[in-house]
């Protein structure tokens, strides 16, 4: 692939959305192309799809159904936009990726990193970013942010038990150990300014 594909990963409230921006600027500023997409969603078919896995009136969902939702959503989105800009030598920022769904089914959920690997892998046949970085905010701080926010859509996984959004937090600690070589972590709790340079900063060793 000629291009680059990095993910931000992060709790409810983490801020990560607000620093891809910040990141797509700077790297636009430099010259290099960019896209910017989002899990689950970025497509029109994916897009479906997580309205029904964030519908607040969902809550009898099964978590193996949301487990395989999710996949289904990410294979689309992959091999529609993500795969076409990578191939044109476009740097991919994508909110969130396979690790939300290590994370959230996989941990949170009980079904275990490995089951729910095994439903991604087929799903993207190994296409995992380069860089993952995971904007390290904790589940208490993130929450306020999402429910002081006016502008923030309140979804069924932000509804979830404090413990659920610990066991979240926890879980991505957990693949940052598993996966040191790409998964990288930076303060999200920092100035924006800082956030977005330590970002940056990583970033930059991959280009």
């Amino acid at each position: 692939m000629l291009g680059k594909f990095i993910s931000f990963e992060g709790t409810e409230g983490s801020g990560k959305t607000s620093v891809i921006k910040e990141v797509k600027a700077f790297l636009e500023n430099r010259g290099y192309k960019v896209l910017i997409t989002r899990e689950p969603g970025g497509i029109r078919i994916s897009e479906k799809i997580r309205e029904i896995l964030l519908d607040v009136e969902h809550k009898e969902m099964d978590a193996r159904t949301e487990a395989l939702l999710f996949a289904a959503s990410r294979r689309q989105h992959l091999v529609e936009k993500i795969v076409p800009a990578l191939e044109k030598g476009t740097i991919v920022l994508c909110d969130r990726f396979v690790d939300s769904s290590l994370v959230y089914q996989g941990i949170a959920r009980n079904l275990g990193i490995e089951e729910v690997l095994k439903i991604n892998q087929f799903a993207i046949e190994n296409q995992f970013p380069v860089l993952t970085i995971f904007v390290d905010v904790r589940p208490e701080v993130g929450l306020k942010r999402v429910f002081d926010s006016p502008n923030r859509e309140i979804n069924r996984l932000d509804l979830e038990q404090l413990d659920f959004h610990k066991k979240i937090y926890n879980g991505y600690l957990k693949l940052i150990k598993l996966y040191p070589n790409r998964i990288k972590k930076i303060n999200g709790e920092a100035s924006m300014d800082k956030v977005v340079k330590e970002a940056i900063e990583l970033i930059q060793t991959i280009l």
